[in-house]
């Protein structure tokens, strides 16, 4: 992938400020002197540095009113407002971008993550077991110990913990400690002994990580155990770690089957009462009538959709595969089947409800194609293409389920970061299906091609927080035909998010948009592209293609010096 500078080097900003701690200010209303968070009241003109908007690609200034984009330009023409706004911010040469949106997120896990146990940097199992060991003994007894991040695929034992082990390193505590892809867990004696006829359920291992039913009755009562302020501070901690990485919107992806609705409903009105992120719900519980729709309205949810498990993942070997697995004797496991997946979309249209649905597998993004196809012909392909109905992860796409979400509408909402840790000819997505089957998973250039929408996501805490680094993992997808430009991926982590919502007018930096943004200490801006043969004709400066910062693989990533949603500062980078 081939750079070509567009300007010079970005300038580092001054640190300090209560305008996202990124650039020096001055009150042009003497009616207001004192230097407070910008509220979506005032107008401010933001000065000096590049801001990326396809309205200028050559736009140095912006102006802000009343939480909405008012204007954007160049420099010379800010002049004209200096005197009329209420402050001016000099970017010193920050870049200003639209502010990410993270598609695929749960909340509270990953603020659980956050501030509790992290196995994500366990190199092998008896440094996970030690990690354990440690975390039990710093912590008071009597409250279950949640840990998070495994990954048994990257240890040489290539082995998960024992239920023996576990319960050694425990000490007696209940333990539950879900695999990185949350679609299987290790858990103590003592968290079974709270699951009363768990040894019965569908999943249940008597040694290994329990999966399908086992899991979830687990999970329950893991969570269960987490008292109501605990949850709070740990949705707090997600969301101000959200906000320190310019992501202004995220999707909560709950459901009966992962978190309750207490967690669910907590967290909406908690962001909706704090400075923050947004907060878009979605709620995986199957809709058979306009009573079953109404719940989910009244919830607060956007749609039926988020993480209703068609089938489960590839790590866990539960993703469903037309074909086993090529290092386990089975195909994974269905959840849901073409009928029920018509019936629920066919529910959900007719009720003007977003549906969706979680899919991994060839087999399992089948049975979603088939079923939405069915229920196309029942209440008509234009309806169903209206409702923008969406796929998660959508990771072993072939050509005809991708041609099928074109013809349907279907927005696919996917995580980069899953090829960055998991592809590859040695990765676990090689070990699971074999190197030939492996190369086809998460095309999202052919899905580009074809004309899917995309809305890139982390699913954290399965994968980080981390905008930057996922528009990085899909411009140098492991599998070259896969990658996009990284305007194509920047694009799909800020407006195809809104897009996934049913918005169109936001997740850019355009006249009339929500003053939703994120400045940036960067080096130079450039545009690239997944080869030399788009970046010979896509870098000519003259074309008026907007620039963004280098992502090549070992170039430092992007700083977030500050978080703007709807005009309202929500995170300001602490002074250096």
């Amino acid at each position: 992938m081939g750079p070509a500078t567009l300007r010079g080097p970005i300038r580092h900003p001054l640190q300090g400020g209560a305008h996202g701690g990124c650039a020096r200010r001055r009150e042009t209303g003497a009616h207001d002197r004192e230097h407070r968070p910008q509220s979506e009241h005032r107008t401010v003109l933001l000065r000096g540095g590049d801001v990326h908007s396809p309205a200028d690609p050559f736009a140095t200034a912006m102006v802000v009113e009343r939480g909405h984009v008012a204007w954007v330009g160049s420099e010379g023409a800010a002049d004209a407002f200096a005197s009329g706004v209420d402050e001016v911010i000099d970017l010193e040469g920050a870049l200003v971008t639209p502010a990410f949106t993270d598609a695929h997120v749960h909340t509270t896990s990953t603020g659980l993550a956050l501030t509790g146990l992290d196995l994500s940097g366990a190199r092998t199992l008896g440094d996970a077991l030690a990690r354990v060991r440690a975390h039990v003994t710093a912590h008071p007894a009597g409250r279950v110990v949640l840990g998070h991040g495994w990954d048994a695929t990257r240890w040489p034992e290539q082995r998960p913990p024992s239920r023996a082990e576990l319960d050694e390193a425990a000490a007696g505590r209940p333990v539950y400690l879900p695999r990185i892809d949350v679609h299987s867990a290790a858990v103590t004696t003592a968290l079974l002994d709270l699951v009363p006829g768990v040894t019965a359920m569908a999943g249940y291992h008597p040694e290994g990580p329990l999966t399908g039913a086992a899991h979830h009755a687990v999970r329950a009562a893991a969570h269960g155990a987490v008292a109501p302020a605990q949850r709070a501070e740990a949705q707090r901690a997600a969301l101000r770690h959200a906000a320190s990485l310019g992501i202004g919107t995220v999707h909560e992806c709950g459901g009966p089957d992962i978190s309750d609705e207490e967690d669910f409903t907590g967290l909406l009105k908690l962001a909706a009462e704090q400075p923050g992120p947004r907060v878009f719900g979605y709620w995986a519980q199957q809709v058979a009538d306009e009573k079953d729709a109404r719940r989910i309205r009244e919830l607060g949810a956007v749609g039926a959709a988020g993480d209703l498990f068609v089938d489960g993942s590839l790590g866990s070997h539960t993703a469903c595969l037309r074909e086993p697995y090529a290092d386990a004797p089975h195909t994974g496991t269905a959840h849901l089947d073409a009928g029920q997946i018509a019936a629920h979309v066919t529910a959900c249209t007719e009720a003007g409800l977003q549906a969706g649905f979680h899919a991994i597998g060839d087999a399992a993004l089948t049975a979603v194609v088939d079923g939405i196809r069915t229920a196309a012909e029942k209440v008509g392909l234009a309806r169903v293409r209206a409702a923008r109905h969406r796929v998660e992860h959508a990771e072993m796409l072939t050509p005809e389920t991708v041609a099928a979400f074109a013809e349907l509408g279907l927005t696919a909402s996917v995580q980069p970061a899953f090829d960055a840790a998991w592809g590859g000819e040695e990765g676990m997505y090689a070990q699971r299906l074999g190197a030939g089957r492996a190369a086809t998973l998460n095309p999202y250039a052919a899905l580009l091609r074809a004309g899917v929408p995309l809305a890139f996501g982390s699913d954290s805490p399965v994968t980080p927080l981390d905008p930057w680094g996922t528009v990085r993992a899909a411009a140098f997808h492991r599998t070259l035909e896969h990658r996009v430009s990284v305007r194509a991926g920047f694009t799909a982590h800020t407006r195809g998010g809104w897009r996934a919502v049913g918005r169109d007018d936001a997740g850019t930096l355009v006249p009339g948009a929500p003053a939703d943004y994120a400045v940036w200490r960067t080096d130079e801006l450039v545009v690239q592209a997944p080869d030399d043969r788009v970046a010979r004709w896509s870098t000519d400066p003259r074309s008026g293609t907007p620039g963004l910062p280098d992502l090549s693989p070992g170039a430092d990533l992007p700083v977030c010096l500050g978080t703007v949603v709807l005009g309202q500062t929500v995170y300001v980078r602490p002074n250096e």
